[in-house]
């Protein structure tokens, strides 16, 4: 039982109203605190439900103003076991709309628009950084600066983790180093957390080796053949190959890259770099590309003013002048060089071979040679004969009029004297026999009419003749010739496509005119190139030019004529470039008139009384010349496949046409273009290609035992 003082407590008046008033104020804060908590979460649970309503309902719990673009369709189905949060709500609604296709793109007056991935790209997304990177499937974009790597080989493998399809897409900026991302704020997370650990800085530094008894070119060279054959395997990172640079100055190799690299770069010429046993030393240096017995006078040239100098500065210092031998032979069947000299001098003759023996450009010159020719002639001509003597004769014309009328006089035949009867003193009586007719001689004839060209008319009454004569004649040729030639750097090359041809260049007799005797000179026509190539530093090439195109063009008195157009010039070209060494445009114009003075004058009459010969002329020659430079073996194989391609391509053509007696499989044709070389196959190939037995050692067995043997035969019969 209480006691009546705690009972009093209780009971008292204002006891009462204090416990009241404090039971209220809880009974209001669990009210209002169970009130928020229901106005706060959320239970989404949707099936079957068009995206569109989906969208809206959600717009309407967040109190957010939803645009929804017409593709956007689909029915959703989401379920959730707990309760949401406004912002857990939000991302679950983004998740959906990611699962989907779609994303949502916030405005800054609380509207949000609801697109397609690949759409939100372009969109008026925001650009975040490390403060507020995004969190979830939020459509962000992000710029980050990359330092140590560069962006162009690190941008195609984060496109590897991106969704470039969708909305994802990154894009470098090669000026600035940085590369931009945009997508959700979860993958372009993951893709700046990735940027940071690939961007880091190597242990890369510089270590200069001072070599005391090698060469630092040498060694170089030794060095690189053992990197370049370490950069074959398939596991060696490229960042553990370092790069070396040789110092010829002071005969040092400065080393580049990781420590680890350098160190065993270091450690390998420390080794190398030691003392030979004797001070007088031979080498062998095995030529690539120059010749030796041309590098022994140089050597000798550079050893002498070296050993000039050298001894002239020991003598200034040391009062005293010490000759060293220097022997320097070339072995012409290896192509090698033998140097026997001390090491100083060694490593200067090794700079100058190092120097001197390497590839030499080629040049490939393609000449073009255009020759446009017309000529037109036209020739009319009348000429009169009269059998008392008076005719007409032009020389102008085909044929003169007493050339034919000594070829028809020529040809007319003489009757013979018929036989008479003889009586001599002694009264014998002898009787003379008939004489034969004596035939006409129609050479003189033959020889006139062959020489006619065009028409000629003629007609012959009551002792007057006439000739008619009329030719016109054209002439059309157009010759182009494309010769080419390859040859290497400041070599002549000469290239000729055509005949020789007999020239006679004197003649001697004997003393009754027996037994002549003739020398005879032969002589080159066609078309020459000689050229020599002399390659600059950058692409100019300047060449040394002969150009000559020749042809026959006639008997002469004496012996034949020759045409003859020819170029000798030196000129700059670039590689590639075209240029026109010269051209000869000439237009000739003729007409020959002969006629009777006063009846030649005489309108249209006056044409029966002369003769007329008009020819025009016209000549186009250019020539044209192309150098290509040709540095690498790999040009001169697209050039040579070039070329052997287009004459495959005309015997593919003729091969086409085909040949109108003959079969078409005697047209020869180049096999197709192999850059590699087609070794002929082994015997077994061979053997399994034609699926051939190796013949049997056995004798043939007789009575048909032998199945095999049997059928061979029957086919054989």
């Amino acid at each position: 039982m209480m006691n009546s003082p705690l009972r009093k407590r209780f009971n008292a008046p204002w006891y009462k109203r204090l416990l009241t008033t404090g039971l209220t104020v809880v009974m209001m804060n669990t009210l209002l605190f169970s009130a928020n908590t229901s106005a706060a979460k959320y239970s989404p649970n949707f099936k079957g439900t068009e995206i569109a309503e989906f969208i809206y309902i959600v717009g309407k719990n967040l109190k957010k103003t939803m645009i929804v673009d017409p593709n956007v369709r689909g029915k959703v189905n989401l379920r959730t076991q707990d309760e949401l949060t406004e912002k857990q709500y939000y991302q679950v609604f983004l998740n959906v709309l990611e699962v989907y296709g779609f994303a949502a793109v916030e405005m800054d007056n609380n509207v949000v628009k609801i697109i397609r991935n690949k759409d939100a790209k372009t969109s008026s997304i925001p650009v975040v950084g490390d403060e507020n990177p995004g969190v979830g499937d939020e459509m962000v974009t992000r710029v980050v600066e990359v330092k140590n790597v560069t962006v162009r080989e690190l941008t195609p493998l984060l496109r590897q983790l991106s969704d470039q399809a969708g909305g994802g897409n990154v894009v470098n900026y090669d000026p600035a180093n940085v590369i931009m991302l945009t997508g959700t704020a979860a993958v372009v997370n993951r893709l700046v957390k990735i940027i940071e650990r690939v961007d880091k800085a190597g242990d890369q530094d510089v270590q200069i080796i001072k070599l005391k008894y090698a060469s630092a070119a040498e060694m170089v060279r030794i060095v690189e053949a053992m990197n370049k054959s370490s950069k074959g395997k398939a596991g060696t990172p490229s960042f553990l190959i370092p790069k070396i640079v040789a110092d010829e100055r002071t005969n040092s190799v400065i080393v580049s890259g990781e420590s680890q690299a350098r160190a065993r770069i270091a450690k390998l010429i420390s080794r190398l770099d030691s003392e030979l046993e004797t001070n007088g030393n031979t080498r062998v240096y095995y030529l690539k590309y120059a010749t030796a017995e041309d590098l022994v006078k140089v050597l000798e040239g550079v050893s002498q003013s070296i050993e000039a100098e050298s001894s002239g500065t020991k003598s200034s210092s040391k009062g005293r002048n010490k000759k060293r031998n220097i022997s320097i032979d070339a072995h012409e069947d290896t192509n090698t060089l033998v140097i026997t000299a001390q090491q100083d001098m060694l490593r200067s003759l090794e700079a100058v071979i190092r120097k001197l023996d390497v590839r030499r450009a080629q040049v490939l010159v393609e000449a073009i040679i255009v020759e446009v020719f017309e000529s037109d002639g036209v020739s009319l001509g009348v000429q009169w004969f009269s059998d008392t003597g008076g005719f007409t004769q032009f020389n102008n014309g085909p044929v003169s009029i007493s050339g034919v009328a000594a070829a028809a006089e020529a040809a007319r035949s003489t009757p013979g004297t018929k036989g008479s009867t003889v009586t001599s003193e002694s009264g014998a009586v002898t009787i003379n026999p008939d004489q034969a007719d004596t035939k006409g001689d129609y050479s003189l004839a033959a020889t006139l009419l062959g020489s006619v060209s065009g028409g000629m008319f003629g007609i012959m009454q009551n002792g007057w003749g006439a000739i008619i004569q009329a030719v016109s004649n054209d002439t059309n040729s157009n010759i182009l010739a494309t010769p080419s030639i390859t040859t290497l750097d400041n070599e002549e090359a000469h290239f000729l496509v055509g005949q020789e041809i007999p020239i006679l260049t004197g003649s001697t007799a004997g003393s009754s005119n027996g037994n002549p005797f003739q020398t005879v000179e032969r002589q080159e026509v066609g078309i020459k190139l000689t050229v020599t190539p002399r390659v600059n530093e950058g692409t100019g090439v300047q060449l040394t030019i002969e150009q000559e195109v020749s042809s026959v063009s006639g008997a002469t008195g004496v012996d034949i004529s020759i045409n003859k157009r020819e170029i000798k010039t030196v000129v700059m070209a670039d590689s590639g470039a075209t240029i026109v060494l010269g051209g000869l445009i000439d237009e000739d114009v003729q007409e020959s008139v002969q006629k009777v003075p006063l009846l030649g004058d005489i309108p249209f009459i006056g044409h029966l009384f002369k003769s007329t010969t008009t020819s025009t002329r016209k000549r186009n020659l250019m020539v044209f010349i192309r150098p290509t430079i040709i540095r690498d073996g790999k040009l001169m194989n697209e050039i040579s496949k070039e070329k052997y391609n287009y004459i495959r391509a005309i015997e593919i053509h003729k091969q086409e046409e085909g040949l109108s007696l003959m079969s078409n499989e005697k047209m020869p044709l180049l096999p197709e273009w192999n850059d590699q070389l087609a070794l002929p196959p082994s015997f077994d190939e061979y053997m399994n290609k034609n699926k051939l037995k190796e013949p049997s050692l056995l004798p043939p067995v007789v009575n048909g035992e032998n199945d095999d043997s049997s059928n061979s035969q029957q086919k054989a019969q």
